[in-house]
């Protein structure tokens, strides 16, 4: 992993999981970091433990709730008045399986949360990201994208929600809006990079937090039955770290672990339906239509 030094870093979710390890790695190469939580205590809890290591890199705390849209436009807000650039943004934060619940804009909490305010982040910084070449933006994904499909008469799941189709659809649009991005950067001839990663199957707190709200006995024996082939957070964040880092990587590639399970970073397939130009752009518009209100 190169040196950071004198890049600014911003990660979603990094109190936690493949977030606290994301910002672990690139404090200890130098870069600022700043850790992007819904819950404050849990980031003041993060930032303390990270001080604990041997580490080069500064760490900063933005109050980030990715479920109220109105909250995220203060959060840039925030950002754009310390930081005079963004070198990197990882859209890192995510939900995993909850009981059909809507947001303050009354969308499904999966999909706001996952897709349409990492969105709604990235595109209001652009400006700052593009300050300088070489900046990225690294949508992390999983590999509930390869099950997914965009269910364009219930979005938000109104007529019916299952839990886990909401999940892979969510995670299926974080591949199809950086695509979308980076498609769209480069007809600009923007010098910003849009990339995907996914961990495989990576020990984080989303298993257990799905497992309270599911409270399933079948799904408690499913992650018992699969403990063997999960990996760790530290492994399952090399990809998003590689797609953050690397001097190979390029805008527009996803990578994943070996066999999209578990190892080390590589280049990966990608969904089949993200690579579908048309349906893309339909989602980009649909997107930015339901943000568009709390962007203004």
């Amino acid at each position: 992993m190169p040196d950071q030094s004198g890049r600014i870093a911003l990660v979603t979710g990094a109190n936690s999981g493949l977030g606290f390890e994301t910002a672990r790695a690139l404090l200890a190469k130098g870069a600022t970091v700043i850790l992007g939580c819904r819950s404050k205590e849990k980031a003041m809890t993060a930032k303390k433990n990270l001080f604990m290591e041997e580490t080069s890199g500064l760490v900063q705390i933005l109050d980030l709730d990715l479920s109220d849209l109105r909250q995220v436009k203060r959060a840039v807000g925030e950002v754009n008045s310390k930081y005079k650039r963004l070198d990197l943004l990882v859209n890192n934060a995510g939900l995993m399986a909850p009981p059909h619940t809507l947001t303050k804009q009354g969308f499904e909490i999966q999909f706001a949360v996952n897709h349409l305010s990492h969105m709604m982040l990235t595109l209001m910084l652009l400006p700052l990201l593009s300050q300088r070449a070489g900046s990225r933006v690294v949508t992390v994904t999983s590999g509930a994208q390869y099950m997914g499909k965009i269910n364009w008469d219930d979005l938000h799941g109104e007529k019916k929600y299952d839990r886990w189709a909401a999940y892979s659809q969510s995670k299926l649009a974080n591949v199809m809006f950086a695509l979308e991005l980076d498609n769209r950067l480069r007809n600009t001839g923007s010098k910003l990079s849009s990339l995907v990663a996914h961990p495989g199957l990576a020990r984080t707190n989303l298993q257990s937090t799905s497992l309270v709200s599911s409270n399933s006995w079948q799904e408690s024996v499913l992650y018992k039955l699969m403990a063997p082939l999960f990996q760790s957070a530290s492994m399952g964040v090399l990809p998003q770290l590689l797609a953050a880092t690397s001097p190979e990587a390029q805008s527009g590639e996803q990578y994943g672990p070996r066999f999209n399970l578990r190892g080390y970073p590589q280049l990966c397939r990608t969904a089949p339906l993200a690579l579908n130009i048309r349906f893309r752009q339909r989602l980009w518009n649909i997107s930015e239509g339901l943000i568009e209100g709390c962007r203004n």
